[in-house]
């Protein structure tokens, strides 16, 4: 028989799946002899039973009521006995912390004459109308459902007749009534009466903390946590202990350390003469926790002790939550504590300095999250009023800048020094100077993987997506929020952590661990343990990092911030600025004469970018992509070419030389889905001589660099091959023009020519597609495309909000990667790559490289390396360390 309740005396802290944590702990200090009031847990399975029944599981009333019995004896006193009553608590309690998410009921087993017992008991009547009022509010609000606030309301309106600032100022009559009161308001609105049996308050109490478990507020939490939907809730049943008592009784929260900067030293709250839900709720002003020295000496010494005997435990920060009654210290729960990114990496370093923790674990307990958002510079969040609007926190960081509404005068108002923000519906590769001009992005459209914010991450550019609330007049050169209009010039603040704008210059506070990744200067102890951290992970990671990087720049930094190569250059936004002419020219050829005429035009300005590259990542892979978009996306907007061709005819003038030619080659190439049209292998299959003038302009690059000296390492890597046969014509076509090459140049040129697996199909065929690459990279922001159906640039917008509230998704495939259907085709691709060529190189260099989640799945799928944006690589580094550790107890922390 399955049993359902156990002891505090009788589990430990290695049973948290089975009671819950606050259960285990609880437990775990009983087991240490640490003063806990007395009580029992029910388990997560009664939890699970409940909900997937929607009854109590068989037997568990007669547990709960064998357990009650053996409290009462130890108690000496029976629950809600008249003269004496036994009181009790009901507190959830998840397997990982949800604070506030789920139901707390205090003072089970009071009624119309148990209240009269224990005011003669305590010698003190307010205390006991004070318990019994806490007790009908908690259990009216959360087992009967009654509208919170209408208990509010009568509390503050009743303070408010007596002329009393807060709750202490309620004399005990004016709690007599207000007991009266709210057992009217339950019977009005639920047509019962508050129930007076002990019994059925305790099992309405405990199903209630089960059904709190899919309330609206936990739901949301375990979203955000990505914590599991079928986990359930323990509950705690425990005797009643009071802080509420009079001067020498009170509550209080404590820490073993600051959560908030991970100094040492005792941190917390205490209130005297309150009970916990007062020192949480805030309704009276706390007093610093060090002040309990002089209130009661003995009970803080004692807590000193408790809190270090904890934490040497544990090992890690705790957080105590404590009552003190008539000078009695009892200690109700204990759990690692939440803490800040900051606090994160200096606790673990501190508590590795201090031998308590292993190097291992001390990296286990940080995380590539917190070190991302300690990477990026911060508004002075005490110093900004409300938002203006809010979009999608799409590219981290803290920016400010003159609002500004098109590329051109992005870049030249930068060029004069000043700083701008660059404001669209959304953006195009148009846009890119002006991107890069910016210090911030903000559209009114798109979502988290939209153009905006894929370029934007791989920049390290503040971005704020899909703000909805912004009307964007472009031709005014403004936009518009409600009544507010912000002209084109306006200073705006953009959060790209929280997806929110402010009006005006918010003030900055700089980020010491960026400095540390650009400069290697060591100024304060938290970057001191952010460069251990980062040290360990390089230490005992297997997968390599790269970067995404298109400029010498990007690739300048990405090595700076520890890539061993490059892992995606993008040659086609090479094309972009003024070298779109070249592009329209070779589109609008009319023989081949003037195809090559523009091909070899192009072809020394790619030489001179890869040498540049090249340069940068000397000794260093570097995996160039032959072109992958669709042709028309350098040609103008069809729009824009035909109301330029309208207007000048209107005006009786002639239109731009090739305005005629270029409409109609935009309305010729123009694809219904040009995602999955003539893009990637196939444009190189089609178009006469582009392939060949980038391989080319790498083979040349490659031997500049040779003679200059230099040990270059380029990967030619062709995009969107769905048949080996795409990849084996290819693959002719590049090695013809390396060996073109080595002879011209007498410099002997090889490059691994490799392909990007993005279409399902290319997963599903990887061991023949293997006989023709020499490596593998996984595409896999196309590969989520097209496994999922996705339209990625419309479908966040369009519905994902709704599959994410649905439970559908756990957070968007386009961020985490979709380990059981993407993930599995990642799987496939890999085993079946390298049984057909053992040894075969395999990366990734889609979004998900730089995602923590997905860093790890690449670690056990036993890819190489991983590849994301140069930002990003601090971020890869650390999470690559960390999926290479043994299971060391990571705290579930930050």
């Amino acid at each position: 028989m399955v049993r359902y309740v156990y002891d505090f005396a009788e589990g430990g802290r290695d049973l948290a799946d089975l009671l819950g944590g606050k259960g285990a702990n609880l437990a775990e200090m009983t087991r240490l002899g640490l003063p806990v009031p007395p009580g029992f847990t029910v388990t997560t399975e009664a939890c699970r039973v409940f909900l997937a029944t929607g009854t109590e599981p068989d037997g568990l009333a007669g547990e709960i009521s064998g357990r009650l019995v053996a409290l009462e004896q130890v108690a000496g006193r029976r629950l809600g006995q008249p003269d004496d009553p036994l009181l009790l608590s009901v507190r959830s309690g998840a397997r990982f912390s949800m604070p506030g998410m789920m139901e707390t009921i205090l003072d089970i087993g009071l009624g119309d004459d148990s209240v009269i017992g224990l005011a003669k008991v305590s010698g003190n009547e307010r205390f006991a109308w004070d318990s019994y009022r806490r007790l009908v509010q908690m259990f009216g609000t959360t087992v009967m459902g009654v509208d919170g606030s209408l208990f509010e309301n009568a509390m503050a309106d009743l303070k408010r007749r007596r002329g009393a600032k807060n709750d202490p100022g309620l004399n005990a009559v004016d709690l007599t009534w207000l007991v009266g009161a709210y057992k009217d308001l339950i019977r009005r609105e639920t047509g019962e009466d508050f129930p007076q049996s002990p019994d059925e308050q305790l099992r309405r109490a405990v199903l209630a903390v089960f059904e709190s478990w899919n309330g609206e507020r936990a739901r949301l939490y375990r979203r955000r946590e990505h914590i599991s939907e079928d986990l359930g809730t323990a509950v705690n049943v425990q005797t009643m202990v009071f802080g509420n008592l009079g001067a020498d009784s009170g509550s209080g929260v404590a820490f073993t350390r600051d959560p908030a900067t991970g100094r040492p030293g005792l941190y917390g709250d205490y209130l005297a003469n309150a009970q916990g839900e007062d020192v949480v709720a805030g309704i009276r002003n706390t007093v610093p926790l060090t002040a309990l020295a002089d209130l009661d000496p003995v009970s803080y010494e004692q807590l000193c002790s408790y809190l270090g005997t904890l934490e040497t435990l544990y090992r890690d920060l705790c957080d105590i939550e404590f009552t003190i009654e008539r000078g009695r210290l009892w200690m109700l729960q204990t759990r690692v504590g939440k803490r800040t990114a900051e606090a994160a990496f200096a606790i673990a370093a501190e508590l590795a300095d201090e031998h308590l923790i292993t190097a291992d674990e001390s990296l286990a307990r940080v995380s590539g999250d917190g070190l991302a958002r300690l990477m990026f510079p911060r508004f002075d969040t005490s110093a900004v009023g409300e938002a203006l609007a809010h979009g999608l926190p799409a590219s981290p960081g803290a920016a400010v800048g003159a609002a500004v509404f098109d590329s051109a005068e992005a870049v030249r108002r930068a060029t004069t020094g000043e700083k701008v923000v660059l404001v669209r519906q959304e953006t195009t590769p148009d846009d890119l100077p002006g991107m890069i001009a910016a210090q911030a992005v903000l559209t009114s459209r798109g979502g988290k993987t939209s153009h905006a914010a894929v370029v934007a991450r791989g920049m390290g550019t503040v971005c704020v997506c899909g703000a909805e609330e912004l009307s964007v007049e472009l031709g005014a050169r403004r936009f518009t929020v409600g009544g507010t209009v912000v002209e084109e010039g306006t200073v705006v603040s953009v959060d790209g952590s929280e997806g929110a704008v402010y009006l005006g210059a918010a003030p900055l506070v700089d980020s010491v661990v960026m400095r540390y990744f650009e400069t290697g200067e060591r100024q304060d102890g938290l970057v001191e343990a952010v460069a251990g951290a980062m040290e360990r992970a390089d230490c005992v990671r297997r997968l390599e990092v790269r970067a995404n990087a298109d400029t010498p720049e990007d690739a300048a930094r990405a090595r700076r911030f520890g890539a061993q190569g490059v892992g995606l250059c993008r040659t086609e936004h090479m094309f972009l600025g003024e070298r779109r002419k070249l592009v329209e020219a070779m589109i609008l050829a009319r023989d081949e004469t003037e195809r090559e005429a523009a091909l070899s035009a192009l072809l020394p300005l790619q030489r001179q970018d890869f040498i540049g590259i090249l340069e940068a990542m000397d000794g260093l892979p570097v995996t160039i992509r032959l072109i992958d978009p669709p042709l028309h996306e350098f040609l103008p907007d069809r729009t824009e070419l035909a109301v330029r061709i309208a207007t000048a005819e209107a005006q009786g003038s002639v239109p731009g030389p090739h305005d005629a030619e270029l409409l109609d080659a935009v309305d010729r190439m123009h694809e219904e889905n040009p995602m999955l049209g003539l893009r990637g292998v196939r444009l190189g299959l089609v178009v006469p001589g582009l392939v060949a003038m980038q391989v080319r302009a790498i083979a040349e690059a490659v031997v500049e660099r040779t003679r200059a000296g230099g040990s270059p390492e380029a990967e030619i890597m062709v995009p969107l091959v769905g048949a080996v046969e795409e990849l084996r014509i290819e693959r002719e076509e590049v090695e013809r023009v390396l060996a073109e090459v080595s002879k011209e140049s007498g410099v002997p040129v090889h490059c691994p020519v490799g392909t990007m697996i993005e279409l399902p199909r290319a997963a599903l065929t990887a061991g023949r597609i293997a006989e023709e690459a020499e490596f593998f990279s996984f595409g896999t922001n196309d590969l989520t495309q097209t496994t999922w159906g996705f339209s990625r640039d419309d479908v966040e917008a369009a519905f994902f909000s709704a599959y994410l509230d649905k439970g559908i998704f756990a957070t968007s495939p386009f961020e985490t990667l979709d380990r059981d259907g993407v993930g599995r085709l990642v799987r496939m691709a890999v085993a079946e790559g390298r049984a057909a060529r053992p040894g075969l190189k395999i990366g990734v260099c889609g979004e998900h490289g730089g995602d923590p989640d997905s860093v790890h799945f690449f670690h056990t799928a036993g890819l190489d390396y991983v590849s994301c944006s140069p930002f990003r690589v601090p971020v890869a580094r650390l999470e690559a360390g960390r999926a290479a550790l043994p299971e060391t107890g990571a705290s579930d922390s930050t």
